[in-house]
């Protein structure tokens, strides 16, 4: 089953209503596209380009294997655009306004006005984590969104739709494709949800195995960068040596620029996944201690044995709290190991 089979299957009210508007020739040019899954943002991102942009389409459904469809899902069509947030602030900034820097804003507006050689129905932009436009970004793509170039798709793909500026939401046409739970798909997961456990289980109280907890949790914090540098440089060989081929070297230059990028914004969201899912857990367990059903969780894996047993509330709110006040240190400058040590310590040890 085709990526767009796959999706029409699983939202048909969504799909048949954006077919018909294809058909009709009144699809919208900007999407807000809110998902609490990355993998959703990514994919259905993908289909809506497929559905705007196939030549080949019959009855407002794309072929999906043309070479603009295929293109598309490969990340290898030229009319394609795609934004990310990048930086230790992982932002999307608005860029020098005369020769703007690939990766911002301006740079991104500006591949729509370029003449279109790809044979595509429409160029698309697609900005991944658009809740990261800073203000002056977001306030610089008004104009684009309220006066789009001819033939243009625009998709501000986020989780977090409540970040951006209400002038920014209210020039899309929102695609809501929510499940209510998060996916945490990063390198040492299992590991984490391991220790987690232990601390909230046998390590209650043993110093020993707390320590040796923290251990494992600072050793699946380090791994994170290595892992998302690696594994983005794989996910972008394809488009570089595509856009090496292409001949454009403007095309070209944008997309190493955007490859060079990648891997540390790929590791800034892997580290907030990782941080979200140990606040996750500890909410949860808070959650299983007040009484709330184990079946009623968003996020029940992250409990592969069931709930540990013997958990207090006063421990679980402990918890909880080690948890926030993790999250509310590493916003500063600090070290994240001893953070991390002492989130696990003091879950274990403080009484």
């Amino acid at each position: 089953m085709s990526l767009y089979d796959s999706y029409r299957e699983r939202y048909p009210v969504i799909l048949q209503h954006l077919e018909n508007a294809s058909r009709t020739g009144r699809l919208s040019h900007a999407f807000l596209l809110q998902a609490d899954s990355e993998r959703i943002r990514q994919e259905f991102a993908t289909v809506l380009a497929q559905l705007a942009a196939c030549p080949e389409s019959r009855a407002g459904r794309p072929c999906g294997v043309c070479r603009v469809c295929r293109g598309i899902e490969a990340r290898t069509f030229q009319e394609l655009y795609t934004l990310t947030p990048v930086g230790k602030m992982y932002e999307i900034k608005i860029g020098d306004r005369n020769n703007p820097e690939p990766n911002t804003l301006r740079h991104f507006e500006k591949q729509f006005h370029l003449t279109s050689v790809s044979g595509g129905r429409r160029k698309v932009g697609i900005i991944f984590d658009a809740d990261r436009l800073n203000e002056e970004s977001q306030n610089a793509l008004l104009k684009t969104l309220e006066e789009p170039p001819p033939e243009t798709l625009l998709i501000l793909a986020t989780g977090n739709p409540a970040a951006l500026l209400p002038t920014t939401r209210s020039r899309c046409q929102l695609l809501p494709l929510l499940s209510n739970r998060c996916e945490y798909g990063f390198s040492g997961v299992e590991e984490l949800v391991a220790a987690l456990n232990e601390l909230a289980g046998r390590a209650r109280g043993n110093l020993a195995l707390a320590e040796a907890q923290a251990a494992v949790i600072c050793r699946v914090a380090a791994g994170l960068n290595n892992d998302a540098v690696a594994r983005t440089a794989a996910e972008w060989e394809a488009r570089v040596n595509a856009a090496a081929q292409s001949g454009d070297a403007a095309y070209v230059k944008r997309v190493e620029a955007q490859a060079a990028d990648a891997g540390y914004g790929a590791y800034m969201k892997e580290r907030g996944m990782f941080l979200s899912a140990i606040h996750t857990f500890a909410s949860q367990l808070f959650l299983l201690a007040s009484n709330v059903p184990f079946e009623a969780l968003a996020n029940p894996e992250l409990f592969p044995a069931g709930p540990p047993e013997g958990v207090t509330p006063e421990f679980a709110a402990r918890m909880l709290r080690e948890a926030d006040e993790l999250l509310f240190t590493l916003r500063f400058n600090v070290n994240e190991e001893l953070a991390l040590r002492a989130f696990a310590v003091g879950t274990a040890m403080k009484s």
